[in-house]
């Protein structure tokens, strides 16, 4: 995890461990054949934009997109210039429903990573046009330690679970000290069965700020 950033001290241990070895192996030998998402310098973008320090909310996602130039290391979110996908359009349908914010033209929730908000998929990689083609090779094992991490801080974070697989890391979490707000998951196969109409933006909002953080500002740069 190269770069400046406050994770590295706080993950350390796990880059020595046999699995890390084995994950960064498979890797390597999954990008020297095929296309892999995202590129390498883009893995761990989630957590060089979102320092430990200033995590108050954790979006738990699954698989990075898998395809061309979506992915850059941010659960549910694509760079500019790339279509929308379906899960963050209802994201941005029940954001308007919610807090009356109109949806942006583009996918890119970087301002929301910058304020606190981690965006963290189970698992980093993920072989182009294939779903779920690098899970159960080490990540979620290196995730779950990210998570693990956040579960450890004082103040108050939010853990937002959208569908099964996340809500399955509610067995991870303190909830004395941290708050969870789940639901089925924003995609289009599941959208209407709980999570379109929870308002889980203002409820993050209402929670940090009863616990004295600064709530965030949703409001996308258009």
């Amino acid at each position: 995890m190269a770069g400046a950033t406050d994770w590295n001290p706080i993950l350390r241990d796990e880059f020595s461990k046999p699995y890390w070895d084995e994950l960064m192996r498979f890797v390597h030998a999954e990008r020297q054949m095929h296309e892999v998402y995202p590129p390498h310098d883009e893995v761990f973008a989630a957590l060089h934009m979102t320092s430990y320090e200033n995590t108050k909310v954790l979006v738990v996602g699954q698989d990075p997109y898998h395809g061309p130039g979506q992915a850059h290391g941010l659960c549910f979110s694509v760079r500019h210039g790339v279509q929308v996908p379906p899960s963050l359009r209802n994201m941005y349908q029940e954001l308007e429903n919610d807090l009356g914010i109109a949806a942006v033209v583009h996918g890119n929730l970087e301002h929301w990573a910058r304020q606190g908000v981690l965006l963290l998929n189970t698992s980093l990689t993920v072989r182009a046009h294939q779903a779920a083609s690098h899970q159960g090779k080490g990540w979620e094992r290196f995730t779950d330690r990210v998570i693990e991490k956040v579960n450890q801080k004082e103040q108050t974070v939010v853990f937002v679970l959208w569908g099964a697989s996340a809500r399955r890391k509610k067995q991870l979490l303190d909830l004395s000290r941290h708050s969870v707000i789940e639901s089925a998951h924003p995609s289009p196969l599941s959208a209407h069965r709980g999570f379109l109409g929870s308002r889980p933006f203002s409820r993050i909002n209402e929670i940090l700020e009863g616990a004295g953080r600064e709530p965030i500002d949703w409001q996308l740069p258009a």
